[in-house]
């Protein structure tokens, strides 16, 4: 295998002293731990170790739609030289494009925008491609044309 079958996955929150922080059980306010080592030095011994891609959870931002944590994504993005994908703050489809054009990531996830039906897929690969930023478009296939072929 390579180094994109190995993803690092970072669930990262600002501390009161400013620094971005890694965050453990982070599902569970009770039980979540911040630990020592800040997440730009953790993202970055990551990718010494051999991760070929880092999905950035921007903790403060999760779940609230406000928009991607665009500063700590570009911080991450200068010590990231593997694909780095967005995750945490998607609410409008404006956020995806700030995401790709101001911190420039590799790609941009979210959820509940989606599953919740406030953005539709398609739309927002239209939005995306409009604004200049690469998108794959699924092929769409004829199912029963297949069967009966």
């Amino acid at each position: 295998f390579g180094v994109q079958c190995v993803v690092l996955g970072v669930d990262s929150l600002r501390d009161d002293d400013g620094d971005w922080r890694v965050r453990s059980l982070s599902g569970d306010p009770s039980r979540m731990k911040a630990h020592a080592k800040p997440t730009l030095e953790w993202i970055a011994e990551g990718i010494a170790l051999g991760a070929g891609e880092v999905v950035l959870n921007c903790i403060g931002s999760d779940g609230v739609r406000g928009g991607y944590d665009i500063e700590q994504l570009r911080a991450a993005r200068a010590v990231c030289p593997v694909p780095l994908v967005a995750s945490g703050g998607a609410g409008a489809k404006q956020h995806f494009i700030d995401a790709f054009q101001r911190a420039e990531v590799d790609a941009a996830l979210a959820a509940s925008v989606f599953h919740d039906g406030s953005i539709d897929i398609g739309e927002l690969k239209a939005t995306l491609a409009s604004a200049g930023v690469p998108v794959r478009q699924a092929a769409i296939t004829d199912i029963a044309g297949m069967a009966s072929a």
